[in-house]
């Protein structure tokens, strides 16, 4: 088979294996920088970009007075949310209390809509605070909603280090938003 395919493919010294591979040639685009400003690139903030757009085209699913929910451009799941302040901040300490609590409410209201849509059976929720500390946007704080289901963390994640993700990205969010006004 091709490498391209799942299947038997030629080894690295030619040689015939027994490995199927999936290829997630997207997530090299991330791997490498894009949408993400980094010290030796001049990309501009995403998060401040992203309100600037209509909802459907930012994936936005909820505008909020100080934060706004919004799809994950590469998600660890299907549904997977980012709950993003307005106000360009790196860190939780630098939020006003208003903020903050939006930030949270934002973040149970998701869980509930996730819940009613998807049927999510549990959650990771997590804010990556710097860059040593894994956050992908350091100089924008961000809160993660990540929807588990059981047997989600099956061979394919955690065997060939791919995600299947069973929906567009744009199909969750407009089922996302109208779950949003629903609840």
């Amino acid at each position: 088979m091709s490498e391209g395919s799942a299947g038997s493919v030629t080894g690295g010294a030619g040689m015939p294996d027994s490995w199927s591979r999936l290829w997630a040639p997207h997530r090299m685009d991330y791997l490498s920088g894009e949408n993400r400003p980094l010290a030796d690139n001049d990309v501009p903030c995403p998060f401040c970009r992203v309100p600037t757009l209509s909802d459907d085209e930012g994936l936005i699913v909820h505008r909020g007075v100080h934060a706004y929910v919004v799809m994950n451009l590469y998600p660890y799941n299907a549904g997977h949310l980012l709950i993003c302040s307005y106000r360009h901040v790196p860190d939780l300490t630098d939020l006003t209390e208003e903020e903050r609590n939006e930030i949270f409410a934002l973040t149970a209201q998701s869980m509930k809509v996730l819940r009613k849509v998807s049927g999510a059976k549990g959650f990771n929720l997590g804010m990556n605070q710097g860059a040593v500390a894994g956050a992908g946007v350091a100089d924008h704080i961000h809160q993660h909603v990540v929807p588990r289901w059981a047997g989600d963390a099956n061979f394919m994640p955690i065997i060939g280090q791919t995600k299947v993700l069973p929906r567009l990205l744009s199909q969750s969010r407009a089922d996302l938003a109208r779950g949003w006004n629903e609840i």
